[in-house]
């Protein structure tokens, strides 16, 4: 008898990041983006300090269940009001450094968790 562990369908998994990009199915990403675990938003804020509450918005529309924000190489909290919409629509976010987030949305993403990903290069 042979047993295979059940895998859902993913299309993008993060297969590395370093300083400077983000690497989602072996093509590298020199800016911010958003990963799910069906599709790539580019283009996303390329720094913290580039974080707005319209960059939230992309992810609001996608409705994950929890939004893993990855702040560069350190875990930095940026202000709650950043991120409110998200939390008023009753999405978890947790804040982490980018390589954590990473690693994190791939396991849940193998869970067939409906996670989103939004990331910001290693600085």
């Amino acid at each position: 008898m042979k047993l295979h562990r059940d895998q859902p369908d993913l299309a993008y998994t993060i297969t590395g990041h370093g300083p400077g990009y983000i690497q989602v199915n072996a093509t590298r990403h020199a800016t911010g983006l958003v990963v799910l675990p069906d599709e790539v938003v580019t283009d996303w804020a390329a720094s913290l300090a580039e974080l707005v509450p319209a960059h939230f918005d992309v992810l609001l529309i996608r409705a994950p269940e929890i939004v893993l924000l990855g702040t560069g190489a350190r875990h930095t909290f940026p202000s709650p009001a950043l991120y409110a919409v998200l939390l008023k629509a009753g999405i978890g976010v947790e804040v982490m450094d980018t390589p954590a987030a990473c690693r994190t949305y791939n396991v849940l993403a193998g869970e067939g968790r409906r996670v989103a990903a939004g990331l910001i290069p290693i600085g």
